[in-house]
């Protein structure tokens, strides 16, 4: 009620643009403000609420039922529709029979690569120096004679994560990954050491931090920092390999964080799911693993004699980086505004 109250306090809309999930109980609410003001509603389909829903109560609760019964229906009353996989919107059509049209998630335009000189004042502003010296970091280093930053010798790899922390992520996946990882460096292969950062914030956190702190790594630091909205894209586009362990409670959405990466022409590894191939190609601009003793062996592979300029790691920035990728506005011109001109 008080949404609807607030929303018909607006000026009246041509369109309303709706995002699902969360769709209970905006959809319906929405619906019925476009009906006052004989507007247009478009839901932009991101997952289903009621698949999240099942991760923490199960699919044949009687809540989740309702969910997903209300999310049909009244997903049918829109006006158009947009979707993030064209699995999504097979799943759509064949399900619900809602007509969507596929609209990608792609990265803004501040997720790039990083300057190396932003680099270096990203990692004196994150970590404590490593030395008297105020102008070395653990990666980058000034250089006194002539003010350049390089990077340092016997740097270690910077691995990043990102997550909310929630059921649909299993961390501990990355944690044995990362324990095998240390056992290979024990056994003599040449491996760089490990600089794991996971960003975010999330109920399990806690959960997790609790399992880092009893591990004890000799060549593996991982920090689990909460970062300013400016930083994040700056140590993305700083990082050297992405880990992405997202799976998508349906089975149809695509992880925002592997966008946001590859925007920054950074190469990830993510845990199989059934429309992933969407976004990563394996073996073209990363590498798709089922669990964690596969994980521990694309990091061995990747990692082998880093920092080369050689090898797959190198392979996959490099095919990123000339892939030409579409920015958020410039998807939005060529799929959405196309559905406003025809119904004008």
């Amino acid at each position: 009620i008080q949404l609807l109250y607030t929303m018909l306090q607006m000026e009246q809309p041509a369109y309303i643009l709706l995002q699902n999930p969360p769709g209970l109980p905006s959809i319906a609410v929405a619906w019925v403000a476009c009906l006052v003001w004989r507007s247009k509603l478009i839901i932009d389909w991101h997952n289903y609420g009621y698949t999240i829903m099942s991760l923490s109560h199960g699919i044949n609760h009687p809540l989740v039922r309702i969910a997903k019964w209300y999310e049909k229906l009244f997903g049918r009353l829109s006006d158009y529709n947009l979707c993030v996989t064209n699995a999504m919107k097979e799943d759509l059509w064949v399900n619900c029979k809602i007509k969507a049209v596929t609209l990608y998630d792609r990265p803004a335009s501040y997720f790039k690569e990083t300057p190396l000189e932003l680099q270096h004042q990203l990692y004196m502003k994150l970590t404590e120096s490593v030395s008297s010296n105020a102008e070395r970091s653990a990666f980058t280093e000034m250089d006194k004679r002539n003010g350049r930053v390089v990077k340092t010798r016997g740097r270690p790899a910077l691995l990043i994560s990102s997550t909310s922390w929630t059921e649909d992520e299993d961390f501990s996946v990355l944690l044995k990954a990362l324990e095998d990882y240390e056992q290979y460096i024990n056994e003599g292969i040449k491996l760089p050491a490990l600089v794991c950062v996971i960003t975010g914030k999330g109920p399990l956190k806690e959960y997790y931090n609790g399992l880092i702190k009893k591990l004890h790594f000799r060549h593996i630091q991982i920090c689990t920092p909460w970062l300013e909205a400016e930083d994040y894209p700056l140590l993305l586009g700083s990082a050297d390999l992405g880990v992405c362990l997202h799976k998508s409670s349906s089975g149809l959405d695509l992880p925002m964080k592997v966008v946001d990466m590859f925007g920054c022409c950074l190469p990830v590894c993510a845990i199989y799911f059934e429309c992933l191939h969407e976004l990563v190609k394996h073996d073209e601009n990363g590498l798709i693993f089922r669990d964690s003793s596969e994980l521990a062996e694309q990091l061995k592979m990747l990692f082998l004699e880093f920092p080369t300029l050689e090898g797959k790691l190198h392979n996959f920035r490099k095919n990123l980086c000339a892939s030409k990728q579409l920015r958020w506005d410039e998807s939005w011109d060529q799929t959405v505004l196309p559905l406003f001109m025809q119904s004008e």
